[in-house]
């Protein structure tokens, strides 16, 4: 064992020594002594070499003892740091009001009751939920209630060992610089028995179906056309909770929005933070729609849709041209999203000169295309819609925001919600699905109809997991290499522009150099190729992995016959990129 070693486990030790005060309740000092009696110091190092940290989406880990573990203890010492950093922000006179929501996950009531009474306890008062309810009501709970602030315990579409902590500012957006940096400041100032775990019941207010009833509302108003949907109300659609929180109002926004033939598949509409019926309860993996597409196939479905464990990510699927059912990812999802609402806006008569778009900078080009031709300001942003929502913040007043979104199945429809929303979603979805079919097309002759338009464009992900500190140290050696080493082509394509949003600089073969202007710093690198392709690689924010997305272009879609074999060139393309990434 290496001296380094041996000083990390000293290190984890000590931490871990701490944690067999009386301030900690019995089963989790006996599951913390398990770990310093153990010989194989691999759980003990997992679990304190570090502080769960607030990333892209706040604070989020396996569950278990630990500082680097979700428990009642590091969400204590989170929101009681949290609730400092409130009541350092506001004037004295402010009274300070946060909302308190959680998803289907097991735990996730008990972290909220634990949120909301420490909150209460530091003199704040709380709206918590009366149950699950979606990430995005909670988003806009914040606004309709005039909160400072507020917290949702969900772990979104991560496997069943883990949860989270999502923390929002009063703009209804996760909070961003300066404030995420105040609040881990915060944080870590606080010890274990700085926490007051004892709540003032007469500041916890219990809120539910008032708040479901103004938020169903609104998300109707975002309707494009209502004549389309009336037409179409027998439209046949196929939903999935994955077990999650859209059981809560997913099908009665659709009905709302007047689809009467919505069927759900009712093995996941069973709740449980077990996700039983699935690998991974992320719509993002085609296993995961396996009892949607079969129950789509003995109906004989217009639209597959399911949303993950939080309701704030939609996945879908269609009958392509030969009758067979494909899943669509979530580039093309965003790019069905925003065609949609800016030609029916403008066809509608709806579109305003102020309007503008929102993509991350990691989601496909042929939004921009769009954007171009139909002569509609859009904007790039990081990844997460923290940064989409900051932008809506940055020309509130000013100009109107009509949809935005980004590749991770994430759609934003409203201004109302600042988060990514599969209530909103899923509903605009089905009016999307209803105009095709009120033209004799589905949703995937549209996608047809885009690329032979705007270009045939294929994305991918490729996710490299690399999990516990050895992990990290991976990443981190990963990013410095191609930073320093930037590699000149990729699959035989030139590359002829890089950006480093770390150091903010953009370089172009000839040697020019340019200055980026963006919000904040990110550890991101993109690579832009002769050929159109553009490859992005990342850190995740809320997992150990490092993301690798390829955009990669073909000029040669003229029909929608040709659609196939782009995507087997495009795939060949694909394999020669990541030998050049070594991956």
């Amino acid at each position: 064992m290496t001296e380094e070693t041996l000083q990390l486990i000293a290190q984890c030790e000590a931490k871990a020594q701490e944690w067999l005060s009386d301030d900690f309740d019995a089963q989790t000092r006996n599951e913390v002594k398990a770990m310093l009696d153990n010989d194989d110091k691999t759980d003990l190092i997992e679990s304190f070499y570090k502080q769960l940290e607030f990333g892209t989406g706040g604070l989020r880990g396996i569950m278990g003892a630990g500082i680097n573990r979700m428990n009642i203890y590091t969400v204590g010492m989170a929101t009681q740091g949290f609730a400092n950093y409130i009541r350092k922000s506001f004037d004295t006179n402010t009274e300070l009001k946060v909302v308190v929501c959680h998803d289907c996950r097991n735990n996730s009531r008990l972290f909220a009751e634990t949120v909301a009474n420490i909150f209460s306890a530091n003199g704040i008062k709380v709206y918590l939920f009366e149950d699950m309810r979606p990430t995005p009501e909670c988003s806009f709970a914040i606004r309709h209630l005039g909160c400072q602030a507020g917290v949702n315990i969900t772990a979104s579409h991560n496997p069943k060992e883990y949860n989270g902590y999502k923390a929002y500012w009063a703009d209804g957006a996760q909070v961003l610089s300066p404030h995420d940096k105040g609040i881990i400041d915060e944080v870590n100032k606080v010890k274990i028995a700085d926490v007051k775990f004892n709540g003032n019941k007469s500041l916890i207010e219990i809120i539910g179906k008032e708040i479901d009833q103004v938020y169903l509302e609104q998300i109707k108003t975002i309707c494009i056309d209502p004549e389309v949907i009336r037409r179409q109300h027998d439209l046949k659609i196929v939903y999935t909770p994955l077990h999650g929180v859209g059981m809560t109002l997913i099908p009665q926004s659709l009905k709302l929005w007047g689809f009467d033939n919505v069927h759900c598949v009712e093995e996941q509409m069973q709740r449980s933070g077990d996700f039983p019926t699935v690998v991974s309860p992320n719509p993002e993996n085609g296993e995961a729609l396996t009892l949607a597409l079969r129950d789509a196939k003995s109906i004989d479905a217009d639209l597959v849709m399911a949303s993950d464990p939080d309701a704030d990510r939609v996945g879908m699927a269609c009958k392509n041209d030969k009758g067979e059912w494909i899943l669509i990812n979530g580039n093309q999802t965003c790019l069905l999203f925003l065609y949609y609402i800016i030609t029916n806006r403008k066809r509608m008569g709806k579109m305003q000169p102020t309007d503008y778009i929102v993509k991350t900078i990691v989601t496909t080009e042929v939004i921009r295309k769009i954007a171009d031709k139909q002569k509609i300001e859009m904007r790039d942003c990081y990844t997460g819609f923290k940064w989409i929502a900051h932008e809506v913040a940055l020309s509130e007043g000013k100009q109107q925001y009509i949809g935005g979104g980004e590749e991770s199945y994430g759609f934003m429809a409203q201004d109302f919600v600042r988060d990514k929303d599969a209530v909103s979603g899923c509903s605009l979805l089905a009016e999307i699905c209803a105009f095709a079919k009120d033209q004799g097309k589905s949703l995937y002759d549209l996608l047809m109809d885009i690329y032979i338009e705007y270009g045939f464009s294929y994305e991918h992900t490729i996710n490299v997991v690399k999990p516990g500190k050895t992990g990290a140290d991976e990443i981190k050696s990963m990013m410095e290499s191609f930073r320093n080493n930037p590699p000149t082509d990729l699959g035989g394509s030139k590359i002829t522009l890089w950006k480093d949003f770390l150091t903010l600089e953009q370089h172009d073969a000839d040697g020019n150099v340019q200055k980026l202007t963006m919000p904040d710093k990110s550890n991101v690198l993109q690579w832009f190729c002769a050929d159109g392709n553009k490859v992005s690689v990342r850190p995740s924010g809320t997992e150990p992995k490092i993301k690798f997305y390829l955009e990669i272009k073909d000029s040669s879609m003229h029909s929608a016959v040709d659609y196939e074999s782009c995507v087997e060139r495009a795939k060949t393309k694909i394999e020669a990129i990541k030998q050049s990434l070594n991956l």
